[in-house]
């Protein structure tokens, strides 16, 4: 990818970036993580890659005003008809735009190119050990959503009944270390797991839980 294209794409992501727990700092990650990853898996567009990598987010702004719109689709959207209008083959931006679609945790789609799993590994790894406990609490302020919640008798409620970090915890963070499409991906994510088990088990004690 030439420097020219690198900041055109880069433009058009900071243009659209307005989130702190989604924010520009989180995808200049996400491609240091991407590019890692990339490096042990033959064959990568890195091209493609690179291209999904600083587009994946840009609908994060239209589903924080409507929670209703899936970011990873309508930003897939976004990503496609920017490509077009900027000289792309209509080939190259439909590769971009699955590997966005199915970047999303709570995905509608899976990925089957190699670019689409190393997205998906590379933003995952952005939900793991420290960062990704860091990122789930600026989330939960974003959102107004409360640390945690307790019933009646004074017990923390760790479901789904109530948002709380503890339910993202258990929901998410808990659970990532086993979706991994890449070797590279799982191995970088388990290196910092226990970071974040560390973090709740010290919460769940500090606020007398435990």
């Amino acid at each position: 990818m030439t420097s020219e294209t690198f900041s055109l794409l880069e433009g058009y992501m900071h243009s659209c970036m307005d989130a702190t727990a989604h924010d520009v700092q989180h995808v200049y990650r996400v491609l240091k993580n991407a590019r890692a990853i990339a490096a042990d898996e033959p064959g990568v567009d890195m091209d493609v890659l690179e291209t999904a990598v600083l587009l994946h987010d840009i609908g994060r702004p239209a589903q924080f005003k409507d929670p209703a719109l899936d970011h990873a689709l309508f930003g897939a959207e976004l990503a496609y008809d920017f490509l077009l209008s900027h000289g792309f083959s209509a080939e190259f931006a439909a590769q971009v735009r699955h590997c966005i679609r199915a970047h999303r945790f709570r995905r509608s789609c899976e990925p089957e190119t190699t670019e689409a799993k190393i997205l998906f590994d590379a933003d995952k790894l952005d939900v793991t050990g420290a960062i990704g406990v860091a990122r789930t609490l600026l989330y939960q302020g974003q959102t107004d959503r409360p640390l945690y919640a307790v019933d009646r008798e004074g017990r923390l409620i760790e479901s789904d009944e109530v948002p709380s970090f503890f339910r993202e915890y258990h929901f998410k963070l808990e659970n990532l270390y086993d979706k991994f499409y890449t070797k590279k991906g799982a191995a970088l994510a388990n290196a910092r797991r226990q970071a974040a088990v560390d973090f709740y088990e010290a919460l769940r004690a500090e606020i007398g839980m435990d």
